[in-house]
C-alpha cells in the first residue's frame, strides 16, 4: 500500500433529485482533489438519493439505474479527468423487478468502475423482507488497486466484525464504510475503531448530514 491522502465528504443531499446531488458531488470531489491533494475520495452511503425513500419501493425501484450507468459515467469521467479514485455509494436497480441493492461502487483513477459490494447486512427496517426496499448481497469484496487494496462494507456492516475479517483475510489493507447511521456517535466511533485495530487495516468512515443523520 502506498501512502496517500484520502477524503470523507459530508454533504446533505435533496432527497431523491439524482441530478442535483451529483452535482453536488462533482463540485465536493473537484474540492477533495484540487485542494486537500486527495487520492481516494469517499462518499456517505446512498448519496444520490438520500437513504430512506420517502416512497413506495415499487416507484422508488423506477427513479433507479442499473450500474453502469448515469451516475457512475458522469463520476467515472470526472475520476478520469481527476486521476482519483472514488468510492460512490449509491441504491442499484436490480435486474429483477423491485429488487434494490445498497451498493457501494468503486471507480479508479482511470474513470472504470473496479469493483461493486451490495451490503450485506442491511438494516432490519431497510430489508424489502421486512416492509422496506433492498435486497442483501451475498458477497466480500476487495479491489486491488494502485493505491492499495481496498475492501468496502457499508454502515450496519460495521457492527459485525466477521464481514470485516473476511476483507482482511483477502488481503485488504483499508476498508471503506459510507454510512447514514441514525444511532449514536458512541456506537459509531467504537465500531470503526474496533474493525481497524480488530485486522490492522485503515478504515475510512463516512456518515451522511442533513435529514438522514
Amino acid at each position: 500500500m502506498k501512502e496517500f491522502i484520502a477524503a470523507a465528504v459530508q454533504i446533505a443531499v435533496k432527497p431523491n433529485d439524482v441530478n442535483y446531488n451529483l452535482e453536488k458531488i462533482g463540485f465536493w470531489l473537484k474540492t477533495a482533489v484540487k485542494e486537500h491533494g486527495a487520492e481516494l475520495v469517499v462518499f456517505p452511503e446512498s448519496i444520490t438519493t438520500g437513504f430512506a425513500p420517502g416512497i413506495p419501493s415499487e416507484e422508488f425501484y423506477d427513479l433507479l439505474n442499473y450500474i453502469p450507468g448515469p451516475e457512475t459515467d458522469q463520476i467515472g469521467a470526472l475520476a478520469r479527468e481527476l486521476k482519483v479514485h472514488v468510492v460512490l455509494p449509491i441504491y442499484e436497480k436490480g435486474k429483477e423487478k423491485n429488487i434494490i441493492m445498497n451498493s457501494s461502487i468503486l471507480i479508479n483513477d482511470e474513470g472504470e468502475i473496479a469493483g461493486i459490494y451490495h451490503k450485506t447486512h442491511p438494516f432490519p427496517t431497510e430489508r424489502l423482507a421486512g416492509g422496506g426496499w433492498t435486497t442483501p448481497g451475498k458477497e466480500a469484496v476487495v479491489v486491488d488497486t494502485k493505491l492499495g487494496k481496498i475492501g468496502m462494507i457499508i454502515c450496519y456492516d460495521g457492527d459485525f466484525p466477521e464481514l470485516s475479517r473476511v476483507l482482511a483475510i483477502q488481503g485488504a489493507e483499508i476498508i471503506t464504510r459510507p454510512s447514514a447511521l441514525l444511532r449514536s456517535f458512541e456506537i459509531w466511533d467504537m465500531t470503526n475503531k474496533a474493525r481497524a485495530y480488530d485486522n490492522h487495516v485503515y478504515v475510512i468512515a463516512v456518515n451522511s448530514v442533513g435529514a438522514d443523520a
